[in-house]
């Protein structure tokens, strides 16, 4: 299951490789962490109103049931035939989700937990995952409480012997031609489901090994969600006069 990726090409690159007609982004920095519940970037719409968004990660299931209670949805979606997800499979759903590298757990030389992380070469290009989109409303963190929420998730698939060498259960599914990206975006899903599938055996290698908490190219510990609105701060009340 990968649950934690980088993008890290510029915006205006991402916007001309994708012809983004709209850009919602902002000021987009590079994001070498995005991590479940993070804003992240999403492609969306048809030829004509291609457009570039923030959503945020995991994607909530269509038969899930609110019980008040915070709902962060799924980052990943291997079998989207189910009634969690079918609902969500017409080309206005579809989405690319764009990366430079994507990692899975592994264990280091020295025997401690990390990171394999994967990218199509050492140049680490502009992919995209099949991805797919919601406008949602509900509880995602408990300090925040019910909002509205652009939400994606991508779909999933059996690795390819890259991977499949680190982690044997799952790879994402991965989009490398504009041929494959309009035909994510548009097509019937009778077409579209037949891009759920691994990459060729020997595309993909393994650009670096990083332990748990670090990042490639990142002094320290990450402090967050870089596109994640700051709290304002609650007023102070003012000091109450003393009765005595």
């Amino acid at each position: 299951m990968c649950n934690l990726y980088s993008v890290t090409t510029n915006q205006a690159a991402l916007r001309a490789l994708v012809n983004a007609f709209r850009d919602d982004l902002g000021n987009l920095p590079p994001l070498p962490g995005i991590y479940p519940d993070y804003f992240a970037p999403i492609v969306r719409g048809m030829v004509t109103e291609r457009t570039l968004s923030l959503a945020r990660w995991g994607l909530p299931s269509l038969v899930g049931i609110d019980d008040g209670k915070p709902n962060r949805g799924n980052t990943n979606i291997r079998r989207p035939w189910l009634d969690d997800w079918k609902g969500y499979l017409a080309p206005e759903n579809r989405c690319l989700v764009p990366f430079n590298r994507f990692s899975e757990p592994t264990k280091l030389d020295s025997g401690e937990s990390g990171n394999a992380w994967f990218a199509l070469d050492e140049s680490e290009p502009l992919l995209f995952f099949a991805g797919l989109r919601t406008s949602w409303r509900g509880m995602r963190r408990k300090d925040e409480g019910v909002m509205d929420h652009e939400v994606f998730g991508f779909l999933t698939t059996q690795p390819n012997d890259v991977v499949g060498a680190i982690h044997e259960k799952a790879m994402p599914v991965v989009l490398t031609t504009p041929e494959e990206w309009e035909a994510w975006l548009g097509a019937p899903w009778s077409e579209a489901r037949d891009l759920q599938r691994p990459l060729p055996n020997g595309v993909l290698q393994i650009v670096h090994r990083t332990a748990l908490k670090y990042l490639p190219g990142v002094e320290g510990i990450p402090s967050g969600d870089l596109l994640r609105p700051t709290p304002k701060p609650k007023p102070e009340e003012p000091e109450q006069p003393s009765l005595f």
